[in-house]
């Protein structure tokens, strides 16, 4: 929960929302959220407009330093502004190659579960993102501007 907190804070104060805990509500139970997540992850339970994904914690000396969701297939909107892999590394642990890492081992997960090239977003203006995109061999391939007021996006492919 301070890892959700911290990247709240980050939201309110530079208006980018990428939450930490993915389709996580204060009031869902956790036993009730890791229920979703394994549906998620099985594709035995995906609600509508989801794909079958992971959700996945990294860490380093026994401290949580980041996450990464893995989606194992796209839809339209994940086509266009989502992509298959999402990362994120809790500030105080950030530009020590944990986002290095944690994409590169993204990036071997969806190809194990059959993904062949792999498409990561970022924004256009986050260029520490762009760099480690860059770094695990991201070719960019466009920049984006999406129909719901967020920033342009930077579309890359790996592999």
């Amino acid at each position: 929960m301070a890892a959700h907190r911290e990247f709240e804070a980050e939201a309110d104060s530079t208006d980018t929302a990428f939450p930490f805990l993915l389709f996580w509500k204060p009031d869902l139970a956790w036993a009730d959220y890791l229920r979703l997540l394994g549906g998620l992850r099985e594709g035995s339970d995906v609600p509508d407009d989801f794909v079958r994904s992971a959700f996945l914690l990294a860490e380093a000396d026994n401290e949580l330093v980041g996450r990464v969701s893995i989606r194992f297939e796209l839809n339209a909107q994940l086509a266009t502004g989502g992509g298959h892999i999402g990362y994120g590394v809790r500030p105080r642990f950030r530009r020590r190659g944990y986002a290095t890492a944690i994409l590169r081992q993204g990036v071997a997960l969806a190809r194990a579960e059959g993904v062949g090239r792999v498409l990561v977003v970022c924004d256009d203006h986050n260029t520490w993102s762009a760099k480690v995109i860059e770094r695990c061999g991201g070719l960019l391939e466009s920049v984006v501007t999406p129909d719901d007021n967020r920033p342009p996006l930077r579309r890359y492919w790996i592999g």
